[in-house]
């Protein structure tokens, strides 16, 4: 099989993954928190194909979540500030685990993988408050007051962030050994043709 064929067979079979695991994402729960595992194949992408596969699935991330509904109260606020925000987040989420597991993996697959599984979350969360600054900040100071808290600020870290950054951080971490075996069978079978 060609080289190329190789990597969109592979490309479409992690999208096809990042959909299906997006879409059943509210199924999976930790106590209250709703847990995303789109972020494990982003990164298995961004490893395996660079950081344009992993824009790609970055990309792909966000309109599920656009369609799936849920982003429908940042809809209510602004819709080109959803729209945005929800792409841009998963594609730099993407974008900068291919480039840290590319800057590591000379050194070491296995801290390339548990590089590029941290920083997939951070940025994808960093992006969004971002965001949340630049286009919802009016409304979340409404709604932090409303919900009874002193500050902005603790309102988006606790309600709209809190456990679940954690919680998609500690699996990510978690599955990175794993993520490392895939990547590895994935080079190995890349490397035999």
């Amino acid at each position: 099989m060609k080289e190329s064929t190789k990597k969109a067979v592979g490309l479409g079979l992690l999208t096809a993954i990042v959909v299906v695991l997006q879409m059943s994402a509210v199924m999976i729960r930790f106590g209250v928190f709703q847990i995303s595992l789109v972020l494990i194949p982003i990164v298995v992408g961004a490893a395996l194909y660079g950081t344009g596969a992993g824009a790609w699935l970055g990309l792909v991330f966000g309109a599920v979540v656009l369609l799936n509904g849920d982003a429908t109260a940042f809809f209510a606020i602004s819709v080109p500030g959803t729209i945005i925000t929800v792409l841009v987040k998963g594609m730099t989420a993407g974008f900068f685990s291919a480039l840290v597991y590319r800057l590591i993996e000379s050194k070491s697959r296995t801290a390339a993988c548990f590089g590029a599984a941290f920083t997939a979350p951070v940025v994808n969360t960093g992006v969004f408050v971002l965001f949340c600054r630049v286009f919802f900040f009016d409304t979340l100071r409404e709604w932090s007051s409303g919900a009874g808290y002193d500050s902005v600020w603790k309102y988006i870290l606790i309600a709209f962030i809190g456990g679940n950054f954690l919680i998609e951080l500690a699996v990510n971490m978690m599955l990175s050994p794993a993520i490392v075996r895939v990547i590895d069978l994935g080079k190995r079978k890349h490397l035999r043709g």
